[in-house]
C-alpha cells in the first residue's frame, strides 16, 4: 500500500493520548491507533526502503523504570531507516531527523579533531550554513558548557566542538498537507540534503569500534 499521509483521526489520537495517557484510553482506541497512525508509518517506510534502507518502528510504550514519570505510552510514534533517517509523527506534527545522535569515545575523538582542523572542521560548518537557509537546523546531543578538554575555549569552532552528537533536524506543524503524499516528499527532500553532512560523518568520524556495553 503506497502512502498516502495520515489522517486527521491520527492527530486526534495524540491530542487524546497526551490529555488521557492510560491504558484505558488506549484500548478503547486502539484500532485508531493500528488504522490511522500505525498503517501509515508502515506504508511511509516501505516507500522510503529503497533509497534509504529498511524502516523500524519503535515500541508505543515508555520506559518507565527509571523516570519520575509513569505515563505508559509515548505520545509520539517513530520509526528508524537503517541507512540513516528518523521520522516522528506526534500531535505537533512531523519530524525529521539524520546524523549522529550519541557519539561513542573513538568517534568523538574522530569528530573533534576533524573539527579542530581548518580544512574538514570549515567544510562542516558550510555544510551546515546551507542547511540552515532550508529551515534545517543541525545540533549537538548533550553538548558540553565548556571546551573538551584539549581544545581552547576561544577556538572558532569551539560550539561545534562541544557537541557530543551531530543531529540535522526539521520540523512541521500539523496541516493538511499531512494527509497527503506531500508529506513523504518533504521526508526525502529533508534526507537528500542532508546527505552531504552525512557523508562528512561518515568520511572523518565513521562506525564506533568499540562494544555497546563499554560505553553506552
Amino acid at each position: 500500500m503506497a502512502f498516502k499521509g495520515w489522517p486527521a483521526e491520527a492527530i486526534e489520537f495524540f491530542e487524546g493520548l497526551e490529555a488521557d495517557n492510560t491504558k484505558a484510553y488506549w484500548t478503547e482506541h486502539k484500532v485508531i491507533y493500528e488504522q490511522a497512525v500505525r498503517a501509515p508509518m508502515m506504508a511511509l517506510l516501505e516507500d522510503l526502503a529503497p533509497d534509504f534502507g529498511d524502516g523500524k518502528i519503535f515500541r508505543p510504550f515508555r520506559d518507565v523504570r527509571f523516570s519520575k514519570d509513569k505515563s505508559p505510552y509515548k505520545t509520539a510514534m517513530a520509526a528508524s531507516l537503517s541507512r540513516g533517517g528518523y521520522v516522528q509523527f506526534s500531535a505537533s506534527g512531523l519530524g525529521v531527523g539524520s546524523g549522529m545522535y550519541q557519539m561513542a569515545p573513538d568517534q568523538l575523538e574522530r569528530y573533534r579533531a576533524a573539527v579542530a582542523e581548518d580544512a574538514p572542521g570549515t567544510q562542516l560548518q558550510e555544510l551546515i550554513s546551507r542547511l540552515a537557509k532550508r529551515d534545517i537546523t543541525v545540533h549537538g546531543h548533550d553538548a558540553l558548557k565548556t571546551a573538551p578538554k584539549g581544545y581552547a575555549k576561544d577556538h572558532p569552532r569551539i560550539e561545534l566542538l562541544r557537541n557530543k552528537g551531530l543531529v540535522s533536524w526539521q520540523q512541521w506543524q500539523p496541516g493538511e498537507w499531512l494527509g497527503t503524499a506531500a508529506a513523504k516528499k518533504r521526508i526525502t527532500d529533508f534526507l537528500h540534503a542532508c546527505q552531504p553532512v552525512n557523508e562528512w560523518l561518515a568520511a572523518y568520524v565513521g562506525p564506533t569500534t568499540l562494544e555497546t556495553s563499554r560505553w553506552g
